[in-house]
């Protein structure tokens, strides 16, 4: 493999991340939407649990191929993390901002709220 075709991994200042969090949370929002009316449609009982469930893992595939294309790093269902060189900032729907940190030993468990 060449150094051509290793994508370079991307680092965000804190102005950065919170710069592009708004197309992140729009994404995430829409692709959340999505998933939660194909649930709405098996609770309803119009859409078969095997359809829904296909349907909704092709729509996450979505979301995270887009969140990825941003430099972005997909940690879970609707959970991304901004890599700073250090560490992460750490969102995850439907938080309002961009409000915690952690290291990258700690992960999501040992998340901390930016001063």
């Amino acid at each position: 493999m060449s150094d051509e075709s290793l994508q370079e991994k991307k680092t965000f200042s804190y102005e950065e991340a919170r710069a592009i969090l708004p197309l992140v949370r729009r994404v995430t929002e829409d692709a959340y939407r999505q998933v939660e009316a194909l649930q709405g449609e098996v609770d309803a009982g119009r859409l078969e649990i095997a359809v829904a469930q296909q349907r909704a893992d092709a729509v996450i595939a979505s979301w995270v191929e887009s969140i990825r294309a941003e430099g972005v790093e997909v940690k879970g269902a609707w959970l991304v993390d901004f890599d700073n060189g250090s560490g992460y900032y750490c969102w995850r729907h439907p938080e309002p901002g961009l409000e915690f940190y952690h290291s990258y030993e700690e992960g999501f468990r040992g998340r901390m709220r930016i001063q």
